[in-house]
């Protein structure tokens, strides 16, 4: 696929950077549990005529005129977005993950009402009350952890917490936590103090979309989600809602946080929607969930502390406490070896957050490029190597040149 054939002729500078960050993704291993490989008719989309277009409102209420081909565009994403999930409403107009949980904020609340969601530094997002993001600035916010010996959620610690506080919103999901989440349990907790629960399952969607991780769509009264990570469709968000919420949803999305939608995004949004209903998506799925359970066997069989022994999703959380390491030098130490992955805290973390104790490791793009259970060996072995031998420049260059023979066997955009 050609990214720079029309690029190159206005901006050379522009044109080269991107070319270098093709090159960068096709010779290194992209482990970031946050990110993925969207696909090319994704990136099209992204980058179709639909940029042009300002369609501030909803399909048939809009502020402009010729939106009909944004209209018949949005509303399929909608009605994509409701099949694959299940849910009554769809709002596929936030920019983010983060502008879909300031949403449902903004919708339901008033500045001072208390939430209760996860510990940043237990697992949680910035947006699930965190003091440094607007839910915690805006909001009473209260957070639950996990269990001090298993690194697990403790629900009747949550269910104690929510009555001690009596939030309004209870926010279940996580942007570290790689076991399933009760979604279920969160219900009757919030039920038993009268709290309305959102669920955020920005890192989870694609592996709930094809049945491999629990569904919070029956339980919650909202579910917000990026549309990327898992879901491997283009950088935004999502709101889904009980159909008696969606006046307000829509109301707090538009005009309440953005004007105009990125119709262009949207139109990829449908594209992402179609793709994950199909029995291909599925089987990607299972595979990006085999290849994160091969993976974490490998580090434990290397006496590596892997949070909670194992991972039910995409993502593994290394605790580099015993090996006398930091997340941070370790994050860098790998990505010189053609490793791009994440410095993140642990539970109980006494590191800061710029330098961390431990590492977290996804394999949904890896998946993507049809790696299986054999290149997550030579993966492990590679990076017990580099972790053990950090200032051995030789070795990390040994093992990029590895990688990268790796890599030109599972090409990416090049059909």
């Amino acid at each position: 696929m050609d990214f720079t054939k029309y690029i190159e002729a206005v901006d050379s500078e522009v044109a080269e950077i991107i070319k270098d960050e093709v090159q960068r993704n096709k010779e290194t291993l992209l482990m970031i549990a946050s990110e993925n490989y969207a696909d090319e008719a994704v990136l099209q989309a992204q980058g179709s005529v639909f940029t042009n277009k300002y369609a501030e409102g909803y399909p048939t209420k809009r502020f402009y005129q010729g939106v009909g081909n944004s209209d018949r565009v949005e509303q399929l994403a909608i009605d994509r977005a409701k099949q694959l999930f299940g849910a009554e409403h769809a709002n596929v107009q936030p920019n983010s993950g983060s502008q879909a949980n300031q949403a449902v904020y903004l919708a339901m609340l008033q500045p001072g009402d208390a939430i209760l969601g996860m510990n940043l530094a237990a697992g949680g997002h910035l947006t699930h009350g965190a003091a440094a993001s607007s839910s915690g600035k805006l909001y009473k916010a209260h957070a639950y952890s996990v269990n001090k010996d298993t690194y697990t959620l403790d629900y009747d610690e949550i269910a104690a917490a929510a009555k001690e506080v009596k939030p309004k919103i209870i926010v279940a999901g996580a942007s570290a936590y790689p076991r399933k989440i009760d979604f279920k349990k969160f219900r009757e907790i919030a039920d038993s103090v009268g709290a309305l629960l959102m669920c955020d399952i920005a890192h989870y969607a694609g592996l709930v979309a094809a049945k491999l991780y629990p569904d919070p769509v029956p339980y919650a009264d909202f579910v917000t989600t990026t549309t990327h990570k898992t879901l491997k469709g283009p950088r935004g968000g999502m709101v889904m809602c009980k159909e008696k919420y969606a006046k307000q949803i829509n109301s707090a999305v538009f005009p309440g946080l953005q004007g105009g939608p990125l119709m262009h995004v949207i139109a990829a949004k449908a594209i992402c929607f179609k793709e994950a209903m199909t029995p291909a998506f599925k089987d990607y799925q299972q595979q990006v969930l085999k290849n994160a359970q091969a993976l974490a066997a490998e580090l434990l069989k290397k006496g590596y502390k892997i949070l909670t022994g194992g991972t039910d999703c995409h993502m593994i959380l290394l605790d580099l406490r015993p090996n006398k390491i930091n997340g941070r030098d370790s994050a860098r130490a790998l990505e010189e070896a053609g490793i791009t992955l994440n410095k993140n805290g642990v539970p109980f973390d006494t590191e800061s957050p710029f330098v961390t104790s431990g590492i977290r490791i996804g394999t949904p793009a890896i998946t993507a490029r049809g790696m299986k259970e054999g290149e997550m060996k030579l993966i492990a072995d590679w990076m017990d190597q580099v972790l053990k031998n950090m200032d051995d420049a030789a070795l990390k260059l040994k093992v990029l040149r590895e990688v990268k023979s790796l890599c030109a066997k599972f090409p990416i955009y090049e059909k």
